[in-house]
């Protein structure tokens, strides 16, 4: 009987030790992901499903293999208006400005930087379809460059200031409340892919500094081949252990509107339902999305509508914003859901030519 009563007041004292050793315990609440953000109706959708979707209890989940998220780069999580694509900035560069290429550009390529170069110091409109025009002369523009050496390259202008803030370069210009969406996602669950109009390599060479794994990529293409192929077709070809892949001029796909949903099929395999963009050349993509009859989905479109913090069009922002609405987009509004755009610290000011 006493080795009972010892017994119980042992157990007594362990209830109350570990009751005192819970209620001493920190409540736990979840990770902020959000700091940069302001309460708007897109965050809110966006977290609302998230946590729909990922309960098990809830009709809507959807298990971690099927969580699949595609972001527009361009304009959708990196800044586009300084003053153009970066793609487009980089030309000018190489065929205008860069001394050891500029000398031996052929004319029609000249031709195109310079209507870049018109477009953005002097407003001068760019000629329909000048999306392929450009990307035919990239094409040309990087021939015969390893993959290394054009990364280099991408890398190397993209450390330069800028132009049209202070406090960024090219490299620093994300748009960073968007990088703590992916953050949340990730934690979330998802995998996220860029699908971008803008060269492959230029993507892959723009986000490995934000952690975005290269197979993760989809862009623009061009044909690639190896050093002493030639002219020889790749299945009748096999390369040396001392040959490296080089770019080719040969412009294989421009990756816009529905072609990114082609790339999507062949390279993911799966329908998206998550999809981030900022312009019609998203609408495919956003559209394929939407048209998922797995799962539920969403799709998001950034507008360009701060003209106080980054160089916008508000008015053009504001009538895009009707038009997204209408298709069944959630608007995301750069103005009034952002608390900073490129991070405090960085400031708006003229362009510089």
């Amino acid at each position: 009987m006493k080795r009972i009563k010892l017994w119980m007041i042992a157990i007594t004292a362990c209830v109350a030790v570990m009751s005192s050793c819970s209620s001493n315990k920190p409540t736990l609440t979840p990770k902020n992901y959000f700091t940069l953000w302001n309460d708007c109706e897109a965050l809110t959708a966006l977290q609302e499903y998230v946590e729909d979707v990922t309960n098990p209890n809830s009709v809507n989940f959807i298990a971690e293999s099927d969580r699949i998220a595609t972001f527009d780069m361009d304009g959708t999580f990196v800044g586009e208006l300084y003053p153009s694509y970066f793609e487009y900035n980089l030309l000018e560069y190489r065929v205008l400005d860069d001394t050891a290429y500029s000398s031996k550009a052929p004319e029609d390529m000249r031709q195109t930087a310079h209507e870049i170069r018109d477009f953005v110091r002097n407003g001068t409109k760019l000629p329909d379809h000048f999306d392929m025009k450009h990307a035919y002369a990239a094409a040309k523009a990087y021939a015969g460059m390893t993959l290394a050496e054009f990364d280099s390259y991408v890398k190397t202008y993209a450390a330069k200031p800028a132009n049209g803030f202070t406090g960024m370069t090219y490299a620093e210009s994300f748009y960073k409340p968007m990088l703590e969406v992916f953050k949340y996602l990730e934690a979330n669950g998802f995998t996220y892919y860029v699908v971008s109009g803008s060269d492959r390599f230029i993507c892959r060479a723009l986000t490995e500094s934000i952690g975005i794994a290269p197979n993760r990529v989809i862009g623009m293409d061009v044909r690639l081949q190896s050093t002493s192929q030639g002219t020889e077709a790749g299945v009748n070809y096999t390369m040396g252990k001392e040959e490296d892949i080089v770019r080719t001029d040969e412009l294989i796909i421009k990756n816009l509107k529905t072609n990114k949903v082609q790339q999507i099929v062949q390279e993911i395999g799966k329908v998206p339902v998550l999809s981030f963009g900022n312009s019609g050349g998203d609408c495919a993509m956003h559209n394929y999305c939407l048209g998922n009859t797995e799962h539920k989905t969403l799709a998001f479109m950034l507008i360009a509508d701060d003209e106080a913090r980054d160089h916008a069009n508000r008015d053009k922002a504001l009538k895009l914003s009707d038009q997204w609405r209408e298709n069944g987009y959630i608007v995301i509004s750069m103005r009034d859901d952002f608390k900073t755009i490129y991070g405090y610290g960085v400031e708006k000011t003229d362009f510089t030519f």
